[in-house]
Formats: C-alpha cells, structure tokens, sequence
C-alpha cells in the first residue's frame, strides 16, 4: 500500500487526531524513518483541519491517504483527498504566513507524478493545492473545468480551505471514482537515474523503485538473474563476469546499482565508471540526499545547508567509496600488491574499456602505469582474491562515442586467456553485426547464456516506448521504419522540431510544469552552432554537477536553458525533457547519413567508418536523455543568397535535415508553444 494511512471521511471524523497521528508514526517506525514531536504535531493539525473540512463539506463518503508515498528521493503527499470523480492533492505549511514558488512546484511535481504514473489518475481531473495555514491573503480561486489532467495549483489557508474544496468538489463533476479501486491501482514510478541512486543508497531494493510499465518485469528478472549468478559463483568460490546488454534506457546503469548498494555491500563493492561528469554528479546527488539536503530545490538552495556541512562531509566520503572512475581504480591497483577492497565491482560501459594501445598510452596529464587493456587488468586485479570474485559488466550497445574502446571482443579474448574465469551473457554478445562488439564467436565452454541478462524495453521514456526504436531507425536513415515507430504510439512522438531557438526555449520551459527540469544537449563537434548564438557547453566535472542538481534561478542550472551538456558530459544521465542542438557535424547528403569534423575553416568529411559511426552514436545519445519529450532545434543556417552567405552552416543542409526528421514523424512544434501534456484549463472565478 502507497498510503501510510487511509479511511473514509466517516471513519475519520470517528477517529481523534492523535489517534491517526500515532497510526502515521507506526508506519514511519516500520519503514525505519526516523520520527520526532514536532512531525507528530504537524500532522495532529493537519488531521483537525481535515476533520474540519469534511465536516463543513460533508465529505464523508469521501476516501483519504494520508502520506502518500512517491519513492521520488523519498517524498510523499500530505494527503490525497478522492471525491466523487476528483483527485485533490494537499500539501501542507503548517504556520506559514507566506507562499514559497519552490512550494507551488512541488505540490504541482506530486500531481504530475500521479498523472504520469499512477494507474487510477489517468482519467479524472487532479487538483494540486497548496495549504500554507497562516498565510493571510491566499491567490484567487479559480473554478476548474472537469476535463482529466493536471490543474493549475490552488491556494488555501485554514479559514479558506473548507470552502474551496466545497467550490472544487461541485465544479469537478464527472466519471465515477471508486476510492478503494484508487488506493489499489498500481502507482510505480519511473526514477530518474539520480532519484534511483539516491534511492537504492538509502537502503532500499530496485523492485521498490520499478519503473511504471508492466512490461518492466524485465528489469526486475534482469536484477534476479545478476544476483542468481553471483550466488551460485559465492557458492562455487568461483571468479565470474556477468553482462548486463540493452537499449539505451532500458535500466542498465540501475541494476548496477542495486548490485552495489544492494546486500553485496557487506562483502565490498564499488560502481565504476570512465565517464567523470556521472561519477561527479551522483556522488554529490547521494552526499545530499544522505546529508538530509533538499534536492529539489537545488543543493545550494537549501536553507539548512550550513548547519549540515558536516554531516555532507561524511557522507561525500561514503559516496566516493561506491561511485569511482574506472581508469583511477585500475591505474592504481596495477601497481600493488595483494587483493582490492571491493570482491564485487560493476563495470559501467564495459565495452568503452581501454584497449593496450590506449590504456598504456602516455599523455600531458598523465604516465600510464597499465600494461594491458583494461579488461586484462580488471581479471587480474579481481584474480588476486582467493576464491569468488566478480565483474559486472554493463554494455550500452551502439553508444561508442570515441577511439580507443576495446569492445566486447577484448573482453572475451581476456576471459579465454584467464585461467579461472567463466562468463554469463545474454545472446545477444555472440550475434553483433559489428565483429569488435561480439564477445566471441560460436559459443565458447567459459560462456553461460541467460536470455534475462538483456533489457530490451526503454524505461527512460515515459512518454512512449516506440522513442529508442524511432531513434534507431532514423540514424540508420530508414524513413518507413521511423515512420512506423512514430505513428504506432497511441499518445504521440515524443519529439518536437523546430527552427527557432526562441521556440525551443520557450516550449521546454512550458513542458516542465513543478520540479520537473529541462536542459539544452548538443555534440561537441557541432562547432558552428557559435554563429547560431548558442556555443556555450559544459566544461570539466564541477559544472555539470552544478547544471544536473542546481535548480533556476541559479543561472548554472540546466533549466537556465544557457549552456548545453555535449555527449561527454550527459551520458548515463537524464533530464525530463531535453532540447537538441543540432550541429552540422552530422547531415544528409545524397540521401544518407554524412559525418563530418570542423577543422580550421571549413568541414570535412569523416572517411573513416569507424570515427563515422562514433559520431551517428553521439547523436543517439542524446536523442536519448529525455524521460518526456526532446525537442529538436535544427537551426536556420546561412540561405545562399545572403551576400554575407557562410557556407560552414548552409541552411540548405539544415533544411534537408529538418525535412528528412519531419518526414519521419518528429512533430514540427507549432508557432505558439503548447501547453503541458494534459494540463486541463480553468477559469477565474
């Protein structure tokens, strides 16, 4: 049950405030939250003002959850009141005089999250109201028109509260809604990346953070089939490297995650990863969420943050113990002796693993100290351990985004080179088009095959699950198949185009209603997009910790809409609702794909296969970031009959591109953005 607590009005009005208060406490006694008096006053007010409202409103058929659980960075709705045919979402300020916007925003972030991902909310009008009881002047109440979505947040203190919900319960007439059937729809949301981390490192499990679809069962028998293997390799003593393949989004990076912060924890374990910007970013997404530091509102936003620098010390330290870079753990294990602390490690992205050429490579910034590809040295450093010891390897299929990735072939070369080690895989290793990405080929005596170690089915987009097969098809240049995808989505492509940067900006903040963030992506090799007006992108590791977790107004946020995150920088992580930039790096020509690099003043053609496909794979990672809608920004470019034509942004180029995405069915964004999906109207009083 999401609700720590629910009855009928009836039932509460039978019940004194203490007496629920006190059933509230049991229920965050058994979910080992900690309890203190000024919560269980909090709440013996709220319950006297909802006893009061029912009363004056004679809502006692009405059904009431009280504490709602989100498993969004542990947050939970006040109350949830179920009239007839309506749904009101009640977030109190007990004691506040004044309305904060942060406050509206997450009253309206709750009714988003039920609409999005609470079965029973789909089809009736979802009211948000903000309670701030002392507040002398609430907004003007508006009456709503009965039309399913999410409405514009409401107001109220004490006084005023029972009669707008007198006022709301006549105005929402419509379909029938059945109190107990709500209460037991299914509500499974759809973390974020940083929302699941923050969530498994508080101790809880991935089936406790599924995603929302039923067919996600895939997540959790994949997590099932990771632990089987590992259990029967700690049985045996044995060493073992378990594959995780899918689809970008399909949940790859959270099951590496409960691996680690799961119950293999106890015997030492450590997520790994190259891509700095994602190690940055959810040591310092778990530091706060540990420490007892807002999130949604923006790390530095916090109030409290000073008072609990200590406690955000402490915490650093542990997150940096679980999320390491993958390169630094192998560096500076090679040079020593003796076994690492971590039995059990997870390897993010194993198939952008190091080649020797690249891994024992000198550079400016460092004297390499490895004499092996990466692979060979994460088997010997594991192998020092007497007995079990494991990798798990996480495959992001076609997202090699630079030279130097040693592929899934070095990592079978390695393990039939390793006396000891064995391997447990879904097929799809063996069957890759391209020959570097198999593991081996035939079927070799180390390889076990477990069908449930591939995830097929997006989880990222919520919106539509026909996104990475539509992305697919698109960077293959297969209009019919992209065609297909787009109109096979009964709630439409979640992918908008326009021309207009102004557009772009202006739709992505209209599509992220409460706390719901967006954010500009774009290729690091899309260098003309400087004479466009938008060249400014993510540098080092310090910002795009600042742009993933710091909310507006910080200028540093993503949702500032300023500088864009290149493919580096948002890999393995995700935004709401994304706007791509896209560059001239990557266009049509002669009806295909063309990739090419800037250089000096001009572009050149990419002839190299390899170095082309490392470019089409940047463009799937980032039509791939968006947990709702991407907005695709094509820019204008220079027309030809300009005197001042410039020739390195030709707008017939941006042209063809913008028509080959319309052709397959990205929806051109209308002049006048539109409003939020579902978001029903309202009318002033």
């Amino acid at each position: 049950m999401r609700a720590w607590f629910d009855c009928s009005g009836s039932d509460l009005l039978a019940m004194t405030p203490a007496a629920v208060a006190n059933a509230l406490a049991a229920s965050q006694m058994s979910r080992r939250l900690s309890s203190e008096p000024a919560q269980l006053r909090a709440w013996q007010d709220q319950v006297r003002l909802l006893q009061d409202c029912v009363r004056r409103c004679d809502g006692q058929h009405w059904t009431i959850a009280l504490e709602f659980d989100l498993m969004r960075l542990e947050k939970r709705i006040d109350a949830v009141l179920l009239t007839g045919s309506a749904i009101l979402v009640l977030e109190f300020k007990v004691g506040a005089r004044a309305i904060a916007n942060a406050d509206r925003a997450q009253v309206a972030d709750y009714a988003e999250d039920l609409r999005d991902f609470h079965a029973g909310s789909r089809h009736h009008p979802i009211q948000p109201i903000l309670v701030a009881t002392e507040v002398s002047a609430p907004a003007t109440p508006q009456i709503p028109l009965p039309i399913p979505g999410v409405l514009p947040v409401a107001e109220a203190n004490a006084a005023t509260l029972p009669g707008l919900l007198t006022t709301l319960d006549n105005a929402l007439r419509g379909p029938r809604l059945d109190g107990c059937a709500w209460l037991a729809a299914r509500y499974q949301p759809v973390p974020s990346i940083i929302e699941a981390a923050a969530t498994l490192f508080a101790r809880n499990s991935v089936a406790e953070i599924a995603a929302a679809r039923a067919d996600t069962v895939n997540l959790t028998r994949t997590t099932a089939a990771i632990e089987a293997a590992l259990d029967a390799a700690a049985a045996e003593g044995a060493r073992v490297v378990v594959f995780v393949t899918g689809i970008p989004g399909a949940g790859k990076t959270l099951c590496g995650l409960n691996v680690v912060f799961g119950d293999r924890r106890l015997d030492g374990s450590a997520f790994l990863t190259g891509n700095s910007p994602l190690v940055a970013v959810l040591r310092e997404a778990l530091a706060c969420n540990r420490a007892g530091i807002d999130l949604a509102r923006g790390p530095s936003a916090d109030p409290e943050r000073r008072r609990l620098a200590p406690r955000l010390r402490k915490a650093r330290h542990e997150s940096e113990a679980a999320l390491q870079n993958v390169h630094r753990f192998l560096a500076d294990n090679a040079g020593r002796d003796g076994p690492p602390a971590e039995r059990v490690i997870v390897f993010d992205e194993a198939q952008r693993a190091w080649d020797a050429a690249q891994a024992t490579r000198d550079t400016q910034r460092r004297v390499s100290t490895l004499r092996m590809s990466e692979p060979a040295h994460a088997l010997e450093i594991m192998g020092r351990h007497a007995g079990f010891a494991a990798i798990v390897a996480l495959i992001g299929n076609g997202q090699e985004i630079n030279t130097g990735e040693a592929g899934l072939r070095e990592w079978g070369s390695v393990i039939a080179a390793t006396p000891g080690w064995r391997a447990v895989a879904a097929r799809r290793v063996l069957d890759a088009a391209e020959p570097a990405q198999r593991l081996a080929e035939g079927h070799p005596a180390w390889l076990r095959l477990d069908a449930a170690l591939d995830l097929t089915v997006s989880l990222r987009s919520v919106r539509s699950e026909a996104a990475a097969a539509w992305v697919d098809a698109v960077l293959r240049g297969a209009v019919a198949e992209a065609r297909a995808a787009a109109d096979a989505g009964p709630e439409g492509l979640p992918f908008l185009l326009t021309r207009s940067l102004d557009a772009a900006r202006r739709t992505l903040r209209q599509l992220t209603p409460g706390l719901r963030r967006a954010g500009f992506v774009r290729s690091s090799g899309a260098r003309r997009l400087r004479a466009e007006g938008f060249d400014a992108q993510l540098v080092g590791t310090e910002e795009p910790v600042a742009w993933f977790l710091e909310r507006w107004p910080d200028i540093r946020a993503s949702d500032a809409l300023e500088v864009a995150a290149t493919e580096y920088a948002c890999q393995g992580l995700e935004l709401d609702t994304v706007g791509l930039a896209w560059g001239g790096d990557f266009r049509r020509h002669a009806g295909q794909w063309q990739a090419r690099r800037f250089a000096g003043a001009g572009w050149q053609v990419v002839r190299n296969p390899a170095e082309a496909e490392f470019i089409r794979n940047t463009y799937r990672v980032l039509l791939t970031r968006a947990r709702y809608e991407t907005v695709i920004w094509v820019p204008p470019g220079s027309p030809r009959d300009d005197p001042f034509h410039d020739p390195t942004r030709d707008a017939a180029e941006m042209d063809a591109i913008a028509n080959f995405l319309a052709a397959c069915g990205a929806r051109p964004l209308p002049e006048a953005a539109p409003a939020p999906r579902d978001t029903a109207p309202a009318l002033l009083l």
